[in-house]
């Protein structure tokens, strides 16, 4: 974590704070940003607030009292609910607007990670929240030189897949044997492996009607056959 940077981007923006929490990991920007392990066992609520100047400070369960033990600052624990409260508005009495992963109006369905429930809380203590979204773009979207490099790396090796692809069913189509969409699909991700590319969800091949299927994915069962002069549409997508 980049402390310094961190609280140099709050007082830049006027902003008094930044509040992370979470629980069985539902806000993975935090942990990111923190450069707190996937792994960490967190059972119960957990809050750091970075301020603008100052220490930081940690607010954890007695039961996992040590979990932000790698996180710089004061350690404040809490046992029960109302301990909680009155901990969370004591840590929280200096401060003015506090940034949280919120988005208004849920415009930002990727960064409005924190629950309603602790919205309301924060602004009951007489606090305005305010979205993290502009810290969170500073600090976690932005790339390194080595994330470029991967991103452009991985552009030039699929734009080989996709050349190779279409040469492939230009030879399929042209031979005895047949072919269809799940066919080259399975072509692509072949070129996947041999690339050393991975991906989350399988490739788009699509032709013919189902090119009208912005996220159509091919199947064995009912797969299109393509053929000479058939239109083929193909959304491909991977990283290093």
């Amino acid at each position: 974590m980049q402390l310094e940077f961190l609280q140099q981007a709050l007082r830049d923006r006027g902003i008094s704070g930044w509040l992370f929490c979470d629980l069985h990991h539902r806000d993975p920007i935090a942990y990111r940003v923190l450069g707190l392990p996937e792994e960490l066992f967190a059972t119960r609520r957990w809050y750091y607030l970075i301020p603008a100047s100052g220490d930081p400070v940690k607010l954890v369960h007695h039961i996992e009292s040590r979990q932000l033990d790698k996180l710089p600052g004061n350690r404040k624990t809490y046992s029960s609910w109302r301990e909680l409260l009155q901990q969370l508005e004591a840590m929280l009495a200096p401060m003015s607007t506090i940034a949280m992963q919120y988005s208004p109006n849920n415009q930002l369905p990727m960064l409005s990670l924190v629950d309603a429930g602790t919205v309301e809380l924060i602004r009951s203590f007489g606090k305005q929240v305010i979205s993290s979204a502009e810290l969170v773009q500073r600090f976690e979207a932005s790339w390194s030189a080595a994330a470029l490099y991967c991103h452009l790396e991985a552009g030039k090796r699929i734009d080989r897949i996709i050349t190779a692809t279409f040469e492939e069913i230009g030879r399929r189509v042209r031979g005895s044997a047949a072919t269809d969409e799940y066919a080259i699909q399975q072509f692509i991700l072949e070129q996947f492996r041999h690339e050393k590319l991975v991906t989350r969800w399988p490739p788009l091949v699509a032709a013919n009607q189902n090119t009208s299927n912005p996220h159509y994915l091919p199947v064995p069962a009912d797969a299109a056959p393509i053929r000479a002069g058939d239109f083929v549409l193909l959304d491909v997508w991977g990283k290093l």
